[in-house]
């Protein structure tokens, strides 16, 4: 049995923070290597890059890894031959089955975890949560039910409160809307992974803005779909694809993660009118939605023709508050229902009345925000614009992160260099589904101005030692569709 190419883009995303920890490098390598050698994340036969090529991509030598490589020889998990390579030995017992394919991000390996003395610049979320919130669940305590109520506690729709509250604001916004035509769900992640589950199977198309939002590209290769991405603001680009019918198409058209952008009404209202032409269901991901910097909020996709929506309260509120929702038409808010009822029988009550009691100040909460968020933007392109000069960046219109440019070398290799540095950033092939971003950084501004500061210096004081190693040229980053 040959081995199986394993694309050396997967291997550098599921290594993660590999070499944050003391020691030597080739040791903490192989020790990272091991641990998804046994965990079945690398199956029997799977064929790791060349020595050289693998030394590029995490920016050390190729001594690093040519030692590495040689311990886990020695200790039978894996097998190196002259001239046809190294792979995952055979022998080696796995947790996973034949063929099956972990996930390649390294926001869901180990980046959302903190680890001691690394900065984080992984993940974009709101650092600690306003007082408000503490207020709301005191108050959402008065609403539980008294033990004669009858109230089992299961609402696999969502709360009947929440669902009423969130079928009016929408209706206030322009778009009516009905409590049975809103799903609630345990944040805007399930609501995704719910979306991607009803309509999406192994090989079909979906279409996404190039790049995305990395929580939903996983979802999309986990199903086994061919993700493609279309400029975001290409219209034109847009309707060609859309004519193909691919079977859904994901969109984050406002304060765009990661590039910070925002599509006009005009541009919203033509790429509703040809999806809807073409039959193709159309995921407006509107989490971000009101985190503009100049405190507007632009209309949804439905509020000019069929569009699924999916909302949130944690990127304006906090992460920890892990209530979302699905905006659909009742059937398919019933049929996404069944599928959620088969995971967890419905979201924590105590958290939705809590929702319930925020959602009249939520605009207020997030107007606050959003100013916030453009101090903490400015903060941050004037640290990066003086202490590393060459980087290249967009101003954001809002939203959470930069989107930045290296002058040159490949992101994934300085970010294993920042890594040791004490800051994790993810590079941009971690967000592209067409391999491309090869030189891009996601830099979130969610940290209080002093860490920002501080992850700023690391980062500068990384690039210095990046320069020096002559770091390698942009590497061809090939699509991982899983």
């Amino acid at each position: 049995m040959e081995p199986i190419p394993w694309p050396v883009d997967r291997l550098v995303a599921q290594l993660g923070r590999w070499s944050v920890s003391r020691g030597p490098l080739y040791l903490l390598l192989a020790e990272r290597l091991r641990e998804l050698i046994d965990s079945g994340q690398l199956p029997p036969r799977a064929a790791l890059p060349p020595d050289r090529v693998l030394a590029d991509r995490l920016a050390v030598g190729r001594t690093t890894v040519v030692a590495a490589y040689d311990r886990l020889r020695q200790e039978h998990k894996l097998e190196r031959h002259q001239g046809r390579g190294t792979w995952v030995a055979p022998a080696v017992l796995s947790g996973s089955w034949p063929g099956a394919l972990p996930l390649a991000n390294p926001m869901f390996v180990n980046y959302l975890e903190p680890v001691a003395g690394v900065i984080s610049l992984a993940c974009t979320a709101p650092h600690g949560p306003p007082p408000e919130l503490a207020e709301a669940f005191c108050r959402a305590l008065t609403r539980l039910p008294g033990p004669d109520s009858g109230d089992i506690g299961y609402h696999p729709t969502g709360h009947p409160a929440l669902r009423s509250a969130l079928a009016e604001r929408y209706t206030a916004r322009g778009v009516p809307t009905t409590p049975e035509q809103i799903l609630v769900t345990t944040g805007g992640q399930q609501a995704l992974a719910l979306l991607t589950r009803l309509f999406v199977g192994p090989g079909d198309v979906v279409l996404v803005q190039g790049p995305t939002y990395p929580g939903a590209l996983e979802l999309f290769r986990d199903a086994a779909a061919v993700v493609k991405p279309v400029p975001g603001d290409d219209v034109t680009a847009w309707t060609r694809a859309l004519a193909d019918r691919p079977r859904i198409a994901y969109l984050n058209p406002s304060n765009h993660n990661p590039t910070g952008t925002t599509l006009s009404a005009l541009t919203r209202r033509r790429l509703v009118e040809v999806a809807a032409a073409h039959g193709v269901p159309l995921i407006d991901d509107e989490v971000l939605a009101g985190l503009s910097f100049d405190g507007s909020t632009a209309p949804g996709l439905a509020a000019f023709g069929p569009a699924l929506t999916v909302g949130s309260v944690t990127k304006a509120v906090w992460g920890g508050l892990r209530t979302g929702w699905v905006r659909a038409s009742e059937g398919e808010i019933a049929q996404l229902a069944r599928l959620k009822a088969i995971h967890d029988l419905g979201s924590a009550v105590l958290e939705q009345l809590a929702v319930v009691e925020l959602l009249p100040r939520l605009d207020d909460l997030v107007r606050r925000r959003g100013a916030e968020l453009r101090r903490r933007h400015d903060h941050l392109c004037a640290g990066l614009a003086d202490s590393v000069p060459e980087w290249d960046f967009e101003r954001a219109d809002g939203g959470q992160c930069l989107w930045v440019r290296l002058p040159r070398g490949d992101a994934s290799a300085f970010a294993q260099v920042a890594l040791r540095h004490g800051v994790a950033v993810l590079p941009g092939a971690a967000l592209d589904p067409a391999g491309g971003s090869a030189d891009r950084l996601r830099i979130p501004f969610t940290a209080p101005a002093e860490e920002i500061d501080d992850a700023v210096a690391r980062l500068a004081l990384a690039w210095d030692a990046y320069r020096r190693t002559g770091g390698p040229a942009p590497a061809s980053v090939h699509a991982i569709v899983v």
